[in-house]
């Protein structure tokens, strides 16, 4: 096992998954606010209807929350889901999840929490019976629906990761209202776990996806590699303009495996990022920083890196899905099963992260906010590390402030 350390002098042989290690004894690490930095992000646009960023998505005042917030469970709106992943916003205000080993898609409606089966996408190759965590992961409403009808999905092939485009006929028969796979970016790297998965659309019309270090960790500090990345792309696969890195889709490098990507009320794009078995991490994405893995989990003081805005021991985190709401970042945990809430000045917090549902509900996974006072949190009790329970997986709807 290799131990806890800040900077790694060479890189291991075997790096264990991020939901596989050994518990620690380190407790939740209060943030040490920073000096605000410049996130690159256009301006937030106003298209949360189709599951971009906005306003109200994203907290709708830039004044600071109250240290101290709460959130409750007000209704389950969807049971029985296979490891829901990747959740979108459909305009009209449905959702649309994704099942990691099943490959499905479900619509869901939030108004009475019925269900409607798009699809599967025959492409995606889940391996869990292998103990891996591939399958079908984010997905992406296309800022355009209205027109263009196509939502963006996220993926692992038995050889690669890739992003695909389809189109959605919702007026076709259930479980047939896909059609049109085209593959928009392949070759991602691909192992067992470290797969990344996060897909959504930025302000700018952009498509933002994050990648792990698919246990290669050179990979993450290697321009050329896509590998522990966050890319931006357009719909269309091609590296977006105004990347860093002259015609490469690399936004960001140094990273060991990021799945939740979200916007706050400015524009910033942050994202949650799993440790080895030092620290998880809240990350303020910046156009063409590196995050520091392998070299530094979470802060390190190196100059080359940016460090984390907050950060958490492993045995009470394993991060996956954020949203921002109500001037707050929320961030689902897998092994720590809770509800992080991380009040926000600009890039600041304003004190240290509040936890929630503690153990309740088991692991929690993907997190979307419908507006500043209303989640909806996935469980993942499914995906072969939990202990399901009767209904599992399912939807919550939660009330916050």
């Amino acid at each position: 096992m290799v131990g806890r350390r800040t900077v790694i002098a060479a890189i291991p042989l075997l790096l264990l998954g991020a939901c596989t290690r050994p518990s620690t004894s380190t407790s939740t690490v209060s943030p040490t606010p920073s000096d605000p930095a410049t996130s690159e992000a256009p301006p937030p646009s106003s298209t949360s209807s189709s599951g971009s960023p906005s306003a109200s998505a994203g907290g709708s005042s830039a004044s600071a929350p109250p240290a101290k917030g709460s959130a409750s469970v007000v209704r389950t709106l969807a049971t029985g889901l296979n490891v829901p992943w990747g959740m979108a916003r459909l305009p009209g205000g449905d959702v649309l999840v994704t099942s990691r080993d099943t490959a499905a898609i479900t619509r869901v409606a939030v108004r009475n929490g019925a269900t409607t089966a798009l699809g599967t996408v025959s492409e995606s190759v889940s391996n869990k019976n292998a103990g891996g965590e591939g399958g079908l992961l984010g997905i992406a409403v296309s800022p355009r629906f209205a027109s263009d009808r196509q939502i963006f999905i996220y993926h692992s092939t038995d050889s690669d990761n890739r992003i695909a485009r389809l189109s959605y006929d919702e007026s076709a028969a259930p479980g047939r209202q896909l059609s049109g796979y085209t593959a928009v970016l392949t070759g991602i790297p691909h192992s067992s776990n470290h797969n990344g998965g996060g897909l959504a659309f930025g302000p700018d019309g952009s498509l933002f996806a994050s990648t792990g270090d698919a246990y290669q960790p050179a990979h993450s500090q290697d321009r050329g590699n896509l590998a522990g990345k966050i890319l931006r792309i357009t719909p269309q696969g091609r590296p977006a303009s105004g990347n860093p890195f002259g015609g490469s889709p690399v936004w960001t490098m140094g990273h060991r495996n990021v799945q939740g990507l979200g916007w706050d009320w400015a524009g910033r794009m942050w994202a949650s990022e799993f440790g080895e078995n030092k620290a998880d991490e809240l990350n303020l994405i910046q156009k063409g920083h590196s995050y520091g893995w392998p070299v530094v989990e979470g802060r390190g003081g190196d100059a080359r890196f940016t460090d984390p805005v907050a950060q958490w021991g492993t045995d009470v985190d394993s991060p996956s899905g954020i949203a921002v709401a109500g001037g707050s970042v929320w961030m689902a945990a897998l092994r720590g099963q809770r509800l992080w809430r991380i009040p926000l000045d600009g890039t600041r917090p304003v004190a240290a992260p509040q936890s929630f549902l503690d153990g309740a509900h088991g692991r929690l996974r993907s997190v979307l906010a419908l507006d500043d006072q209303t989640l909806l949190v996935g469980t993942s009790n499914t995906d072969g590390r939990g202990d399901p329970r009767s209904g599992d997986d399912r939807l919550l709807e939660l009330r916050i402030s």
